[in-house]
């Protein structure tokens, strides 16, 4: 249930619980982890049963409630950085996550908001927010967005996300996010920063490549 959305006419998904189940199935199915976005702490409470990684949305970074609800569910939480927050700023929410007793957590930098409809990805925060001791994940598809961008949903350029993901993985992170679809015109959720999945296989293998190049600078 992505009750994040820019109009209230925008898919939302079938109902945290069903969407949680499938999910499982499909990490059962797969033998892969899952993750799911939550944006209550009743919805935390649900994902818990079913979800490997709870995602905490950047909008609610912030939101005490939340997050006290995620971290004890004891399972991984991914607290993507709010795009109003300097890197800094995710000190405080990691000291939340302390306090609720729970340290299997993460990072996520999706971009920084800069005048309207637009995000710039800031490659510094990556250095910042490691440097401080956190595991830091990149989402080089939320950071190509362009929020509220076509009016009644959110624009992109995906066309840029491969290209924001290597400047990443040179720079160092743990992870890379991106979201993929067969048919990213036809994809009900942020269809335009996607990457296609018939070119995902590539762009792997590209990031593995930088990757091993990167580390052997190190």
């Amino acid at each position: 249930d992505k009750a994040n959305r820019s109009s209230a006419s925008s898919f939302r998904g079938m109902g945290c619980r069903e969407g949680c189940e499938i999910l499982a199935d499909i990490g059962k199915n797969l033998g892969v982890p899952v993750t799911t976005d939550v944006h209550s702490p009743e919805e935390a409470a649900i994902a818990g049963e079913f979800i490997d990684i709870i995602q905490i949305p950047a909008f609610l970074c912030r939101q005490t409630d939340l997050i006290e609800a995620a971290a004890k569910t004891g399972r991984v939480v991914n607290i993507k950085k709010g795009q109003f927050l300097a890197p800094w700023d995710v000190q405080n929410i990691a000291e939340k996550m302390d306090t609720f007793e729970n340290l299997k957590f993460f990072f996520t930098e999706r971009g920084v908001s800069f005048g309207y409809n637009t995000l710039v990805a800031d490659m510094r925060s990556l250095y910042w927010m490691r440097a401080e001791g956190y595991r830091v994940v990149f989402d080089a598809t939320h950071s190509v967005q362009r929020p509220g961008g076509l009016g009644k949903s959110s624009g992109g350029d995906g066309i840029l996300a491969p290209v924001l993901a290597r400047a990443a993985v040179a720079t160092g992170c743990e992870g890379i996010f991106m979201e993929t679809h067969p048919n990213p015109e036809k994809a009900l959720s942020d269809g335009p920063n996607q990457v296609p999945l018939a070119d995902l296989g590539g762009v792997l293998k590209r990031l593995l490549r930088v990757h091993t190049a990167a580390r052997a600078e190190v």
